[in-house]
């Protein structure tokens, strides 16, 4: 047993130092996939990996119902799943008329050379697809998020899955074009298998 693994049982059992033991054992890894998930991102996210992982961490450990987690497998796929919901209620929120909605915020010193940062439609209408393809897929969908959200690579998010690479494979393939037909546009392109 890993010792992620044994932490992650102490923190299910009630443990309340085991959480403050886990944090520096998988801080590097979830802020790696933070900066890789934030990089996907359009121009204007105000997200910093940092604050990210913070976040996601919080609602992982913070909330004394959600600590089920099997293995170091499932604790990263809850974390991807966390930074997902976070993202979205973040783009969401930016695309509030209270929040700016539509306006674009320019300086009055440079306003010819800034890009029009975006409302993350792609994220909301990802999330928005995704959701109606875990009720088709479960499976499928939780492989997306993995790939996506937590920038696992197929042999990786096979693994966490429990499935072999061949079948992560078609179950990828399936869910991209099961979502380019829902979204209608760009969908998570392969990551480097």
């Amino acid at each position: 047993m890993s010792e992620v693994t044994r932490i992650l049982s102490a923190i299910s059992q009630g443990d309340p130092s085991a959480a403050s033991q886990l944090l520096p054992l998988v801080y590097d890894e979830l802020r790696n996939l933070a900066a890789h998930r934030l990089a996907q991102q359009t121009p204007g996210q105000t997200f910093q990996p940092t604050a990210l992982v913070h976040e996601a961490y919080l609602r992982l450990v913070g909330d004394p119902e959600g600590h089920d987690w099997d293995n170091r497998g499932h604790f990263f796929a809850a974390a991807a799943e966390a930074m997902r919901r976070i993202l979205v209620e973040n783009a969401r929120r930016k695309g509030r008329s209270k929040h700016g909605g539509g306006l674009i915020r320019h300086d009055l010193d440079d306003a010819d050379q800034i890009a029009e940062p975006e409302v993350h439609e792609d994220l909301l209408a990802l999330d928005e697809a995704l959701t109606k393809f875990t009720s088709v897929d479960p499976q499928a969908a939780q492989l997306v998020q993995l790939r996506y959200f937590a920038g696992l690579s197929i042999p990786e998010a096979a693994k966490v899955l429990g499935v072999s690479p061949r079948t992560a494979d078609r179950l990828w393939a399936f869910a991209r074009a099961w979502l380019l037909r829902e979204v209608g546009g760009d969908v998570p392109d392969d990551q480097g298998s």
